[in-house]
């Protein structure tokens, strides 16, 4: 189990404190990690999940800093589902995460024709 502060402290001591962006309103409730236009990390503290954070940290980074691109676990399918709902997909292209057997899928962001047709 996963805690954003704890996330949070963890990033204090790496210097990457410019690159998150918290969700925060009064409780730390989730983060955003950003490495120039891609998600490089997505947390919610799993108290807060289904309430729309992860949603506005992901509609956030596409806004302010134009993010088009992410790495997601092969096997969180809900995760992955997710990312779609909010304009990425699989490209095919895959990569093991370093230092484990876990496959990670790369996933893009359809252009913003795209996304507002398929929302719409």
């Amino acid at each position: 189990m996963l805690q954003v502060l704890a996330v949070a402290e963890e990033y204090a001591d790496l210097c990457l404190l410019k690159k998150i962006h918290v969700f925060d309103d009064g409780i730390v409730k989730g983060l955003i990690h950003l490495e120039g236009t891609e998600i490089a990390e997505l947390y919610v503290d799993h108290f807060f999940q289904n309430q729309g954070i992860g949603a506005a940290l992901i509609e956030f980074a596409k806004k302010k800093y134009h993010s088009d691109f992410l790495w997601a676990l092969e096997k969180n399918v809900r995760a992955i589902r997710f990312y779609e709902t909010h304009g990425f997909y699989v490209t095919g292209e895959k990569k093991y995460e370093s230092g484990t057997i876990e496959r990670l899928l790369l996933m893009r962001r359809r252009p913003a024709r795209e996304e507002s047709v398929l929302s719409g």
